[in-house]
């Protein structure tokens, strides 16, 4: 990588570093530490809230899910808004006025500490595996620079951020987000621009041509279990989603407990709410964008540069061929690119060299001004071709990855590495520093952010009630450090199996789909008045079970559903046992 895109990631990172240090002063207090004394303003914590979510694995993954699917991912999104405006009339004033640590505290004085440990012991579970997949995203990037083994690409990665966790606190981590949202949001239009400047069609062009694809579908109505990306499974399961996500993850409820006040938590969440889908159909159209590009620039047949590196040493002849038939196919595929593109801008087929004008996009033709219809008929024609001659493109990439996984013993999904590629080989100087720079900061600050939610809640559900009570803050602030290096462990060791599983943005949810569902459950039971810890702990267990038993009996239902299978599960179970809760001890348990 050239030396001024090293300047640049160094100089950010350095910043970051610096600043979150410096604010680091106060935490020597376990609310300071854990909670910024409850001071921080609405438009920080809702930057924040954002900035957990919008990580390395956005940057990486949703972008390479936009290229090889298009912006439909951002349906699952759309049960968002309807989840912050529940939050903010519920869960919100009714945790801050409980003066809780954690979420997980009101459940003991709700259910009992059975139902307590166990929520926050599932939380620790999820959130410790999902900030596994958060650390491998940018272990993707340093694997593609530098040709290193992904196991030194993730002690990089995690190491340093572990060690700025266990000395800044959550103060720190909020403050870094904001800088990292900043980034993050001028990188991408950035990027957006710089990709309609390199192509050699119009904006407008380039969007036929997407659309074309499918790439520009956004709903999809039917109402497919198995489906993941449609319209209700994002309304429904998103919802439920959304709720257990902000209302039960630690890491998220942190943000609002920190707030200065109800109102500013409230507003907080309700700018995920406003600006949430938006963001996230810029990342998707960034993407989108990069697999036309790449209609124009012929891309490796493999994005994993390992995986190419290896299966090129042992089947020599063999990839050769494939290369060959590869590079044929794509030059087929972009002449009938150019023709479409052509004739979409309404310059013709028979432009010199078949190339299209790059001049600006035209306004959509008006039912008065429609072009004739032989022009018609050719568009269509020529549409057909381009759609023919990529789907030849991707069946020979198909076969590329059925010989990688074959020969590598390893799953080859290889939609982690299409940005990477991108990035470091086709973004112009300085560019390509800003990007790594905005993946590398989102990734230090997510990372920060998940280690501090896991490392509250080993010491406030489970440290201080067994084996610290009566120790002062210095004692618990130690073990709090101790608690962030375990997790951050932890959490590399799933890093390393994480890359392998495919769309990375995927994985985070698939591993949260798993246990928030349940969690959320819980959390609606005690809402009921006569519901009981009795059903909340069997709702509970028998929610796990459901969604488990969906997962191995139903594997084809998609991973949305489990939420709503959770919670239903969590809430039926309950009011059964309503009739068992008179035997239930009038006070189950205190907070020590």
């Amino acid at each position: 990588m050239h030396p001024v895109n090293w300047l640049i990631v160094a100089a950010y990172l350095g910043y970051v570093v610096v600043d979150g240090i410096r604010r680091s002063r106060g935490t020597r207090e376990i609310e300071g530490y854990f909670l910024a004394s409850r001071s921080l303003p609405w438009w920080a914590v809702g930057l924040s809230v954002m900035a957990t979510q919008l990580s390395a694995v956005t940057m990486i993954g949703t972008t390479g899910q936009g290229a090889t699917d298009g912006i439909r991912f951002v349906q699952f999104y759309f049960g968002l808004p309807l989840a912050m405006v529940i939050l903010g009339v519920t869960l919100v004033p009714f945790l801050r006025g409980e003066g809780v640590y954690t979420a997980y505290e009101y459940l003991q004085r709700r259910f009992g500490p059975g139902t307590r440990t166990m929520t926050a012991a599932l939380f620790l579970l999820s959130r410790g595996m999902s900030c596994g997949v958060i650390i491998a995203a940018p272990a993707v990037v340093f694997s593609a620079v530098f040709g290193w083994p992904l196991v030194w690409c993730v002690a990089l990665i995690g190491i340093p951020t572990v060690a700025y966790t266990m000395i800044g606190g959550i103060q720190a981590v909020t403050w870094a987000d904001v800088k990292q949202m900043i980034l993050i949001v001028a990188a991408l239009l950035v990027i957006v621009v710089a990709l309609f400047v390199q192509m050699p069609v119009s904006p407008g062009e380039a969007l036929q041509i997407a659309g074309a694809t499918g790439r520009l579908q956004v709903f999809d109505f039917s109402f497919n279990l198995n489906e993941t990306y449609t319209f209700w499974s994002g309304l429904i399961g998103g919802t439920f989603l959304m709720l257990s996500y902000f209302g039960t993850d630690q890491s998220q409820v942190q943000r609002y407990l920190a707030a200065k006040s109800v109102d500013a938590a409230r507003t907080s969440l309700l700018m995920s709410a406003y600006w949430k889908i938006p963001l996230q159909a810029l990342v998707l159209l960034v993407g989108v964008m990069v697999f036309v590009y790449y209609q124009f620039q012929m891309p490796p047949l493999l994005y994993n540069p390992a995986h190419e590196q290896t299966v090129a040493a042992a089947r020599q002849t063999e990839y050769q061929a494939l290369q060959n038939r590869y590079a044929d196919a794509w030059e087929g595929r972009e002449r009938a690119a150019r023709r479409a593109a052509a004739l979409a801008g309404q310059d013709g087929p028979d432009s010199p060299n078949g190339e299209s004008s790059a001049a600006a996009p035209q306004a959509a033709p008006t039912p008065e001004a429609r072009p004739p219809v032989g022009q018609e008929a050719a568009m269509a024609a020529a549409f057909d071709d381009f759609l023919a001659r990529e789907a030849s493109v991707q069946e020979i990439r198909s076969e590329a990855l059925a010989m990688a996984e074959e020969v590598t013993g390893e799953p080859s999904r290889d939609v982690n590495y299409i940005i990477p590629n991108f990035v470091l080989n086709d973004l112009p100087v300085g560019l390509a520093g800003i990007f790594i720079a905005a993946i590398l900061a989102a990734a230090m600050s997510s990372i920060s952010s998940e280690l501090n939610a896991l490392s509250t809640t080993t010491i406030i559900d489970f440290y201080r009630r067994w084996f610290g009570a009566g120790a002062n803050d210095r004692h618990h602030l130690i073990a709090s450090k101790i608690a962030t290096a375990f997790w951050g462990v932890f959490a590399c060791v799933v890093a390393l199996y994480a890359v392998s599983l495919g769309s990375l943005i995927e994985v985070v949810n698939r591993f949260g789909s798993f246990f928030y569902g349940s969690i959320l459950g819980v959390f609606l039971l005690a809402m009921v008045p006569r519901a009981g810890g009795i059903g909340a702990l069997l709702g509970l267990i028998a929610g796990m079970v459901a969604v488990a038993a969906t997962g191995i009996w139903a594997p084809s239902v998609s991973f949305l559903w489990h939420n709503v299978i959770g919670a239903a599960t969590v809430l039926a179970v309950g009011f059964l046992c309503r009739p068992l809760e008179g035997a239930w001890a009038a006070d189950p348990g205190n907070l020590s």
